[in-house]
Parts: C-alpha cells; sequence; structure tokens
C-alpha cells in the first residue's frame, strides 16, 4: 500500500490547491450558493459504479461540482445563525488531525493528542476564568456539550439520592426536576429528551430574554428535591446574559446543580471589556460551549466543562479489560465525552488559542462585539429599521414594520446574495437575525451589509 504513497501526494496536493483557490475567492465571492440542493445531488447521485477512479479525479470532481452549492459560510459578510469562519491555525491543524487519524480516547494509546487536548482544556479554564481543577471534554457541538454536563448532572443528583442511574436506569428513580429560562435554546430540550428527563420547567424571562431570578428562586422553593438549573450566556436573539450571581444563589439555597449554556456567549468571559457579561458563572457546576462559534475553529469542537470530576466521569466514562486506561491523573479523553472513537478536536482548538495567545482571543471576541454594535448603529439610522434588542454582544434583531415586510426584506437580501442573514421569530414579531462572529468581518463587511438593507429595503417598498 505504501509504495503507492504518491497518491497521497498528488490527492493532498490537488485538495490544497482547490482550498487555497477557495478561500481566495471569498472576499468577493456571492454568499448564496448559486445551485440548488437538486442540482448537485444529480452530479453525485445514481447507481454507484462498478469501477473507481483515482483519488486525484474524486478531488476534481468534489470540487468542480460541489462548490456551486457551497454557501460561502467562512465569508466575513456571513450574519447568518451563530457561525464563525476557521483561522488559519485551526484550519492547518484539522488537517493535520486527519493525517495523523489518532483515535484520541485513551492517554496510552494517543499521548501526543491527549496530551495537546489536556492543554487546551488548561488554558480554556485559564481564559474563562473556571475552576482550574474541572474536566474539560471536546465533544461534536454545544447540543452534546450541554448533553454531556446534564449527563454528569443526573448522575450526581440521583446518586446523592442514594439512586445508581448507571445500574437500575430511571425506571422508579426520585425524579429530577429540569428549570430553565422561557427563552433557554431549545437544543438544551433535545439533550434533556435523550437523557429522558423531558421538557424544562419554563421560568419567565424579561424583554432581552433574560431568566428572572426572582420567579426562579420561588419555582425551587415550591418544590424541594433534586433538580438542574440550566442558564444561558448569549441568547440567541438579543445576546443578552442571564443574571448568574443571583440566579446561581437562589439555585444553591436549594442545592440544584447549575449548568450554563454559553454555546457562543461563554466566550465574553475571556474579554476584559466584556468581562462583566459573565459575572458569577465561575459558581455554576458545569459549562457548554462552541469553539467554533467565537473563536472560530473547524466544525467538531464542542466543549464541555464539569467542576464535578466524578460525576462527569461516572455519568459518561467507560471501562474494559481489553482497554489500558489510566485510573487517576487528568483521566482519559473518553471519560469526558460520549464517544470511544473520535478525532482529536481538542487539537484546533490549541491551535487557535496558541496562534492567539491571551490578548489575541480578548481582541478576537471584543471586536466582533463592537462590530455588532457598530452596524446597530448604523442600522438604527435607515428609515424604517427597528432594531429590537439591546446590542451588548454580537447579536442584532431587526425589524422593518410589518411581519410582512420583515419577511420581504429578508426574503429580497437572501437572494441578494451578497450578504447572509437569517429571519426568526422573536417578542411575537417575524424578525431579520444578525450574528456577527466570524474573525474576519471587517469594517467593509459592515458597510456592505448596510447597504444591502437600504437596497432590500428600497426594493420591498
Amino acid at each position: 500500500m505504501w509504495a503507492n504513497s504518491r497518491e497521497f501526494e498528488q490527492a493532498l496536493d490537488r485538495a490544497s490547491l482547490h482550498a487555497r483557490r477557495w478561500l481566495q475567492e471569498l472576499p468577493d465571492r456571492p454568499v448564496k450558493p448559486s445551485a440548488a440542493v437538486e442540482d448537485v445531488a444529480r452530479k453525485f447521485g445514481g447507481p454507484l459504479p462498478a469501477t473507481g477512479i483515482p483519488p486525484v479525479e474524486v478531488i476534481d470532481f468534489l470540487a468542480e461540482h460541489a462548490e456551486p452549492g457551497l454557501m460561502s459560510m467562512q465569508s466575513g459578510r456571513f450574519f447568518g445563525w451563530v457561525i464563525g469562519g476557521t483561522l488559519p491555525a485551526a484550519m492547518a491543524a484539522d488537517w493535520l488531525v486527519t493525517a495523523w487519524d489518532q483515535n484520541t480516547g485513551l492517554r496510552f494509546a494517543t499521548p501526543a493528542t491527549a496530551a495537546i487536548e489536556q492543554a487546551a482544556g488548561q488554558w480554556l479554564l485559564e481564559l474563562l476564568g473556571l475552576p482550574e481543577d474541572s474536566d474539560v471534554g471536546f465533544a461534536t457541538g454545544a447540543t452534546m456539550a450541554n448533553f454531556t454536563a446534564l449527563t454528569a448532572a443526573r448522575w450526581r443528583l440521583l446518586a446523592d439520592a442514594g439512586w445508581d442511574v448507571n445500574v437500575d436506569g430511571l425506571g422508579g428513580a426520585p425524579r429530577v426536576r429540569v428549570i430553565a429560562g422561557a427563552e433557554r435554546h431549545e437544543s438544551l430540550d433535545m439533550g434533556l429528551r435523550y437523557l429522558g428527563l423531558g421538557r424544562p420547567e419554563l421560568i419567565p424571562a424579561d424583554s432581552e430574554g433574560r431568566i428572572d431570578a426572582r420567579e426562579l428562586r420561588k419555582a425551587l422553593a415550591s418544590k424541594p428535591g433534586p433538580a438542574i438549573v440550566c442558564l444561558q450566556a448569549g441568547n440567541l436573539h438579543s445576546g443578552a446574559f442571564d443574571p448568574f450571581p443571583q440566579a446561581i444563589e437562589a439555585a444553591r439555597e436549594q442545592g440544584a446543580w447549575v449548568h450554563i449554556d454559553g454555546a457562543f456567549g461563554l466566550w465574553a468571559a475571556a474579554s476584559p471589556a466584556l468581562r462583566h457579561l459573565c459575572e458569577g458563572i465561575e459558581q455554576a457546576d458545569s459549562w457548554g460551549t462552541d469553539a467554533h462559534k467565537t473563536l472560530n475553529v473547524p466544525y467538531d469542537a464542542g466543549i464541555v466543562i464539569s467542576r464535578d470530576v466524578p460525576a462527569l466521569r461516572s455519568a459518561i466514562g467507560m471501562h474494559a479489560e481489553y482497554l489500558p486506561q489510566e485510573n487517576h491523573g487528568p483521566g482519559d479523553p473518553m471519560e469526558k465525552v460520549p464517544e470511544l472513537s473520535r478525532r482529536a478536536r481538542g487539537v484546533p482548538v490549541w491551535a487557535a488559542l496558541r496562534s492567539l495567545g491571551r490578548d489575541g482571543v480578548a481582541s478576537l471576541v471584543e471586536g466582533r462585539a463592537v462590530l455588532a454594535m457598530e452596524l446597530a448603529r448604523r442600522l438604527t439610522a435607515v428609515p424604517g429599521v427597528e432594531v429590537l434588542n439591546d446590542v451588548v454582544y454580537t447579536q442584532i434583531s431587526l425589524a422593518f414594520g410589518t411581519d410582512a415586510r420583515t419577511r420581504a426584506v429578508t426574503e429580497h437580501i437572501m437572494a441578494d446574495g451578497r450578504i447572509w442573514m437569517s429571519g426568526s421569530r422573536w417578542k411575537g414579531r417575524d424578525i431579520l437575525r444578525v450574528s456577527v462572529t466570524n474573525w474576519s468581518t471587517d469594517a467593509a463587511d459592515v458597510d456592505v451589509a448596510v447597504a444591502v438593507v437600504r437596497d432590500a429595503l428600497a426594493g420591498t417598498a
């Protein structure tokens, strides 16, 4: 096999060529795909051919026929959902991770990638100001990071109640209440469904989506018993942060586990200028975030952090005689996330952190918030535009009069293709939601965004 290593070289060289061209064209490329899924499917579908083709031809075919159906999500003009781009060091590190092909589950088997992930985890704790003895695991994304943390919470609460969920399951177990703000991200509900905990009890939120800590205290006191309180760092529509000191104090009074969903907002803790938004987060029990968002590393970058190390490893880990595991110290990576087999997800995170340094991370996070505030300021001055939220971080919610007009403006912007912003519904209104997340977004991209919104308003008058 390795006598044909030339095939690797040719395929990788060709992939590099196509990748470089793609990245070079991004500044001028429309964000909107030029082909629909049906168009692309016709190129890639049909019966599986009986004979193969050389690897380099496969790569050429992929690039030629996939690119029309690709959205330029790495463009500085992409403001949809909460999706970051990819920093150069993180992208290159991700290529190495694929080439190395290490199954990063055991420290004994893959000491290099396990050590790199351990270092990345320690840096994250330092950056975010979280307890230095916490466990850090690298999951697929924020959804699985939250799921993993909630699994640890369920284990701990039931263990403290005298129930071994690992042995006896949930049948007959004490009920674990889960309480969240009315404007939590619904991926949290997915994790709770997976865990058999059901839909959370919802606490009213204020006009920016922040949980009402007084109502939380009342709800907790009304039914004592095992409970998980889920708080939020970064509301999907407003970017607002829950009042952590007051909410966590209320949870502590009843012995509840506190989890913080900080998919994109937890990174504010790494910025001296924005740290106040995260005041009190270090008092929680677990945290979930996604480095693909604000830190701008490739996908598969969820991060779960648990203060309660035994709970995380007991709930998630597995031991088998054929696996030479460590039973002390940092623990094996497979004890901290749900998979036994996985790529070395933490390596691109390490590369991003090492390339930026502490000051660079702060600058990256602050820069996205500053650009969001500037974009909101400029759009406020455009007749017919309503900015519906207090822009404190990276999210902006816009409306344009009636719901029908807002939908029309949104459709016009997406059809235009120069930028991408996504529609949603908030406070009973249709809105256009803007997320400033990409590391490459700059003042020129803001200029284009303002111009496109103006054109959309004129085109739907």
